[in-house]
């Protein structure tokens, strides 16, 4: 929740001329509800995307304060965010929930950034596994292997969200793998599971961008408070490329 309308465009304005040769990595701005159409105005013929951080899974009705995808895919959006964990922590939302988004994101011809991740209390119980199998099995049931080319998957560990403290890039790794895993079980013919890409978010700054991002399972970021200044987020699109 940052940003006005005028702050938004602000921010675009000062972040296009900072990433001019980032043509090979795909760009993606989340702003609040209001920006979305003057974002997406703005950025037109940019190569950076606009989503929506949120979207109902309902495509119309009586349900005060909500946004259908098409009002979303009307205001210029061509992602949507479902499952973000403060979702789930503050409106309660299931894998259930979850997977109704994604459902309705995709039958909108919108693609889909689905978040999963453990709470410090689910880590130090030795859940992080369990968890992260029900989340990904739960939010892609019903799912084919065809729509999965308009999915990806955002690990984001609860416990690093805003904490300044980040997983480590063994940590990091080792949960990314882990999803894979799970994607091919759920996928078990066909290349999706090594074509879905599995973004990182948790505390992703320009002084660990690069580690992170040299991590073989690691395909890009989810990033927070780092992406609220221009320079931050653009030392972050032109993450020093190591060997993968």
């Amino acid at each position: 929740m940052h940003k006005t309308i005028p702050e938004a465009l602000d921010f675009a304005a000062r972040l296009l001329p900072l990433i001019p040769d980032s043509k090979d990595v795909d760009k993606l701005i989340s702003p609040p509800f209001t920006s979305l159409m003057a974002l997406s105005d703005a950025l037109n013929g940019s190569g950076v995307l606009v989503a929506s951080q949120d979207v109902f899974y309902e495509p119309q009705g009586a349900y005060t304060g909500e946004i259908s995808v098409s009002m979303v895919k009307d205001a210029g959006a061509s992602v949507c965010i479902v499952g973000h964990s403060e979702r789930r922590q503050y409106f309660h939302e299931t894998d259930g929930i979850v997977n109704r988004k994604v459902k309705a994101t995709l039958a909108g011809g919108l693609g889909v950034v689905m978040c999963i991740g453990e709470t410090l209390e689910e880590r130090n119980a030795g859940k992080t596994f369990d968890v992260l199998k029900r989340q990904t099995a739960g939010g892609l049931a019903g799912i084919t292997a065809g729509q999965m080319k308009d999915v990806v998957i955002a690990y984001e560990p609860v416990w690093a969200i805003g904490t300044g403290v980040n997983a480590t890039p063994e940590q990091a790794q080792d949960a990314h793998a882990f999803i894979r895993s799970v994607v091919k079980e759920l996928f078990p013919s066909g290349k999706v599971s090594g074509e879905v890409r599995i973004l990182y978010g948790g505390s992703v700054k320009p002084d660990n961008v690069d580690t992170l991002m040299s991590c073989p399972d690691v395909d890009g970021a989810l990033v927070g408070g780092a992406s609220l200044e221009p320079d931050s987020f653009a030392r972050l699109i032109n993450f020093k490329r190591g060997s993968k």
